[in-house]
């Protein structure tokens, strides 16, 4: 069953005289369950296309449907709501906070939620337990290597327990055995029922997902 639904979708940027098509009339589901590679040149809009699904980036025409949900016909607060139930974010930056400890940016999602501090603590570190972090919780993140921030930012995008997994470039920073060992945890989340959808340039990623989908010019070719 799909889980996501994208229709004719199109992204346009007015870049000076010309306008540059990053997503050209982009049509295809992902089911329910699924992990999905989006592959591409740079350039060929992967990263625009993620964060569509996102709800990051309103599209210039067409739609994205999620649980049957119209994305962009929602309101700001209500878009916002979606975004925190439905989608969890993994960036190739990490984008963690330095000077917070592992436990306090995993529990950064939760900060805007209706969950005591006790409740948020516990699902923070129930996630560092999935990802073999526990006994980092109270290091800062600089104190962590590459991938282990990697699998920290894994955590922090799991502990609302969205659906879907919008992954950019995972593995974009790490040496070759680290990337195996988090595409390994990406395909085991998707075993436990996760969606995934990941931008990636590395063909040794690809071979983790249940499908490939290759775009060029912001349109899908294969």
């Amino acid at each position: 069953m799909s889980l996501i639904r994208i229709e004719h979708l199109t992204k346009i940027y007015n870049g000076g005289k010309e306008k540059v098509h990053a997503v050209n009339a982009i049509s295809l589901e992902v089911d329910q369950g699924e992990f999905a590679a989006v592959i591409g040149p740079s350039g060929s809009g992967k990263s625009t296309l993620l964060s569509i699904l996102g709800g990051l980036n309103h599209p210039t025409e067409g739609k994205v449907i999620v649980d049957e949900i119209d994305v962009y016909t929602l309101r700001t607060e209500q878009l916002a709501d979606f975004r925190r139930e439905y989608i969890g974010f993994v960036f190739q930056s990490f984008q963690l906070i330095p000077y917070l400890t592992v436990l306090e940016n995993v529990m950064l999602p939760l900060s805007v939620t209706s969950y005591s501090d006790a409740e948020q603590t516990e699902m923070a570190l129930r996630m560092l337990d999935q990802v073999a972090l526990t006994d980092k919780a109270r290091r800062l993140t600089d104190e962590l290597s590459g991938g282990e921030q990697e699998r920290v930012a894994i955590a922090r995008a799991l502990v609302n327990e969205p659906p879907i997994i919008l992954a950019d470039e995972p593995t974009g920073n790490l040496d070759s055995m680290t990337a195996e060992g988090v595409m390994q945890l990406l395909q085991g989340l998707k075993g436990a029922g996760k969606t995934i959808v990941m931008v990636t340039h590395n063909p040794e990623n690809v071979k983790f997902a249940d499908r490939c989908i290759k775009l060029r010019d912001g349109a899908v070719v294969e």
